[in-house]
């Protein structure tokens, strides 16, 4: 599969480094340059797309809001 266009302007090139199986839902832990990027997806998308840890993944990032606080 190739992704011809996608309207998501924050892409991460990464490999998966942990995934937490739910019955529901699993946490995928993806290792980045930048650091870990962590993506709560159903258990059924993780079988479907065949994620396993030391693959090599691109998680995209899409938001309406980003919140910033004083420290």
């Amino acid at each position: 599969m190739s992704i011809k266009s996608i309207n998501v302007r924050n892409q991460f090139r990464g490999t998966i480094k942990e995934i937490i199986e739910g019955p529901v839902v699993s946490e995928v832990d993806v290792a980045t340059p930048a650091g870990i990027v962590t993506s709560v997806i159903t258990t059924r998308s993780v079988k479907e797309l065949d994620l396993k840890p030391g693959r090599e993944v691109i998680a995209f990032v899409k938001s309406t809001e980003v919140s910033i606080a004083t420290l």
